[in-house]
């Protein structure tokens, strides 16, 4: 399954059923008059969060929606029918922004939250609704409302508790296949993980949604490497875990510089809780880690963790402090479909 966490799409709600003119004539009926009924309304467009869907790659394939117009007034007094509602679904997570960008329109949150963005056109009257004292046998009609239409951006941010970053080859994903039912790919590379993993880590009674990007470098705010596009979906997190490669000969340099990388994109992301962990610490003897800690600590660290993803020496310490900063007997419920690392060549695909 491919990711994709934006899309651009075209609504539109159903027009009104146009009223009908027409007149009352049945043999051996002594009087007769307008008997036109009522056009039916419009179809709704409607977006709903549903279970199950973690990337908008649907939209990739589907961009156009159109709600059915309404049905058209008949004689005897016969109002048309209302056109069923088109609803939408979208992954928990999504943001519904305006054409350009500028207004969030809606927020999905929760499973099961619906949001009615256009609704179809009423109905137009028919010629029965016309008849008056003065206006025995009316021929005018109304052809019913418009419908509107628009074109919305859609925003995947996924939802998560926790939110793993650092420099690419860090270490995230084997740790966050160590901690959770991840299978996020593994290489001695960098970049390896090139659109967002989910995993659930459960620990002592506890579990939550742990979140994996891919790794920042200097410049990500202006698009270097990957670049910052995928940091939306740690905007929701309530702390964040850092990880700092040991392997790197300078760790309080790579920690400023995702630091930096943070601050440039905003969104209050600097300001979010950050535990800081000295990943890989296997590989050295406890001198060196403990030099490293201290340079991470007078780098503005609050507190460092020695870990090691491989070993999983550290990691239960770490998980203990993460568990603080959730809310009390959390039980984030999620049915995460973990997606594959597959990524098209080229450039980035975009729906317009």
């Amino acid at each position: 399954m491919h990711f994709l966490d934006q899309a651009k799409i075209y609504i539109q709600s159903g027009q009104g059923g146009p009223g009908a003119v027409s007149f009352r004539r049945e043999k051996y009926v002594e009087y007769g008059g307008p008997d036109g009924g009522n056009g039916g309304k419009g179809g709704d467009i409607i977006f709903e969060a549903v279970q199950g869907l973690n990337t908008l790659i649907d939209f990739r394939y589907a961009q156009h929606f159109k709600a059915k117009r309404g049905n058209h007034g008949r004689g005897r007094d016969q109002t048309g029918g209302a056109a069923n509602d088109l609803v939408v679904k979208v992954p928990v997570g999504t943001q519904i922004l305006s054409e350009d960008k500028e207004e969030i329109i809606a927020d999905f949150t929760e499973i099961g939250q619906r949001v009615t963005m256009l609704v179809g056109g009423n109905g137009g009257r028919g010629n029965a609704s016309y008849k008056s004292s003065t206006n025995r046998a009316p021929r005018q009609h109304q052809p019913g409302e418009p419908a509107q239409e628009m074109w919305v951006w859609l925003r995947l941010k996924l939802l998560a508790d926790v939110g793993l970053l650092g420099l690419p080859n860090a270490g995230k994903s084997t740790f966050i296949n160590a901690v959770s039912n991840a299978r996020a790919k593994v290489g001695h590379y960098a970049f390896t993980t090139i659109v967002p993993k989910l995993g659930v880590v459960h620990h002592k009674g506890r579990e939550f949604v742990l979140a994996d990007i891919p790794g920042l470098i200097e410049g990500a705010a202006d698009g270097a490497g990957i670049g910052d596009r995928f940091l939306g979906h740690i905007e929701r997190c309530r702390v964040l875990i850092h990880l700092v490669d040991i392997s790197n000969e300078d760790p309080a340099s790579a920690m400023n510089t995702v630091n930096e990388e943070l601050a440039a994109y905003g969104a209050g992301l600097a300001d979010k809780p950050c535990l800081v962990a000295l990943n890989k610490v296997d590989l050295a003897d406890e001198e060196l880690v403990a030099g490293f800690a201290q340079e991470l600590l007078d780098a503005g660290a609050d507190e460092v963790f020695a870990i090691s993803g491989a070993t999983g020496m550290g990691i239960e310490h770490l998980l203990d402090k993460v568990l603080g900063y959730l809310p009390d007997q959390t039980a984030t419920e999620t049915n995460a479909v973990e997606v594959e690392d597959e990524h098209e060549e080229g450039h980035e695909w975009s729906p317009i």
